[in-house]
């Protein structure tokens, strides 16, 4: 069987795995109800059924579904694409300042202006890190121009910088420290359709530029140098990469908080299956991510019953051992 196939059908399993989970994740949560009730629910009209199963399910558990799964596989393409841009294994996108400004940003809407919903988190969150991940970028490019080693400096720089606002802010208000420890954590609970709605946008524009990155990935895998003579234009590549990460990252940070460790893990799952060809790499992480996401999310509703552990939480907890283990294994894939 070819590499080709196998990939493929790599593909179709995670697919499968995906849609198994989302299941799972309308059908479980903290508050139980036999199966009967919610396959009933889920094809309730909202309208003249206004049972308790129906409100749970179509109201609160399939919108947490739906922004789970595109969360996890916007974290998850972003983070391959940041490796791939950083040319090192341990990045993040939160590497490039994203997640510190989406941060910053609603600590100081909390602050200055009051805002309390998440529709207003959204908004303010995803302008923070379209300014984190503009400065960086300028940052980056001075002198000789933007390239791994600068976007990582830059990136790390600005991060201490927005975290020291941050916490300036949150030690002096407590309005400020209640909202930013429960958007800090991560989680897609409480979130509605609004939410989705105002990030699905960013999402799919973000989605449509990684995918197209994945090629040109390949070249400057090479060095920027041999890029360049294979007549790629590397500043125009770099400029899509960090907008496309800027709108996946931004966005879902800003619907859901920071998911750490998501964009790390995924790709690195990825390539043990696509080998280092970004053309499948992206698409691979961005299942990775969404399967990930959505099943440590139902798996927090149930560890906590009748109360529940976030699903950042959850993701950083399960995350850290495995991401150990496989360095351990010295099979970390090459960039």
């Amino acid at each position: 069987m070819g590499t080709r196939s196998v990939r493929t059908i790599g593909l179709v399993v995670l697919l499968i795995v995906l849609v198994a989970a989302c299941g799972a994740s309308i059908a479980i949560g903290s508050r139980v109800i036999p199966f009967g009730e919610v396959w009933d629910a889920l094809w309730a009209d909202r309208v003249s059924d206004s049972s308790e199963a129906a409100g749970i399910v179509q109201g609160l558990r399939i919108p947490r579904t739906v922004l789970g799964v595109i969360v996890g596989a916007a974290v998850g393409a972003a983070g391959a694409i940041s490796q791939g841009h950083t040319r090192n294994p341990l990045a993040d996108p939160g590497l490039l300042g994203v997640n510190a400004g989406a941060a910053c940003a609603v600590v100081v809407g909390v602050y200055l202006l009051g805002i309390t919903t998440p529709i207003q988190y959204m908004g303010f969150g995803l302008l923070g890190a379209i300014v984190a991940a503009t400065v960086v970028f300028l940052l980056a490019s001075v002198g000789r121009g933007a390239n791994p080693l600068t976007l990582i400096l830059a990136g790390t720089g600005l991060t201490v910088v927005l975290t020291a606002i941050t916490s300036a802010i949150v030690l002096v208000d407590t309005a400020s420290l209640d909202a930013w420890r429960f958007w800090q954590v991560g989680s897609t609970a409480g979130r509605g359709w609004d939410v989705i709605w105002a990030a699905a946008p960013f999402l799919v524009v973000g989605a449509v530029l990684a995918v197209a990155s994945g090629y040109f990935l390949n070249i400057l895998t090479l060095g920027d140098d041999v890029a360049r003579s294979l007549g790629t234009h590397v500043v125009k590549v770099r400029v899509v990469g960090i907008v496309a990460i800027t709108l996946l990252v931004g966005a879902a940070t800003a619907a859901c908080g920071p998911i750490v460790f998501l964009g790390l893990i995924a790709p690195h799952v990825a390539r043990f299956v696509t080998g280092t060809d970004y053309r499948w790499v992206v698409p691979y992480s961005a299942l990775i991510g969404a399967v990930v996401l959505v099943s440590c999310d139902v798996v927090g509703r149930v560890v906590a019953r009748p109360g529940e552990v976030q699903a950042g939480i959850v993701v950083a907890a399960l995350g850290s051992p495995f991401f150990i283990a496989l360095v351990q294994s010295r099979r970390l894939a090459a960039l």
